[in-house]
């Protein structure tokens, strides 16, 4: 039988090894897709690029949404990156059968 100390030793790591297991990180294999569009999205907006509000802030580009009644221009922003070394991949339309799908932008390590 187990003492009450090595019980309790033993379950605090258990607590500790599965919290520990939330906080991994793992980079999906292929961006989502989060929504489609049947006609060709517009020719992307020349935006200017206001100066960022901090050296470690990354310009995010501007893009074409789609809503209901047709695509609508979307500013682009700064962000801080997810972690320290990462980059942002930008968003795009992707030609799909019969129409155009959202591929999402996302960070991903240099």
């Amino acid at each position: 039988m187990l003492k009450a100390h090595t019980l309790r030793a033993t379950l605090l790591g258990g607590l500790v090894a599965l919290t520990l297991t939330g906080c991994l990180v793992a980079e999906p294999t292929a961006p989502p897709v989060v929504a489609t569009a049947p006609p060709p999205p517009p020719p992307v907006q020349v935006e200017v690029v206001p100066a960022p509000p901090g050296p470690a802030y990354v310009w995010i580009p501007g893009h074409w949404g789609w809503r209901p009644r047709g695509y609508v221009w979307v500013p682009g922003f700064y962000a801080l990156p997810a972690q320290p070394g990462y980059v942002w991949v930008p968003a795009r339309w992707a030609a799909r059968r019969g129409g155009w799908a959202w591929v999402q932008g996302h960070w991903r390590p240099r």
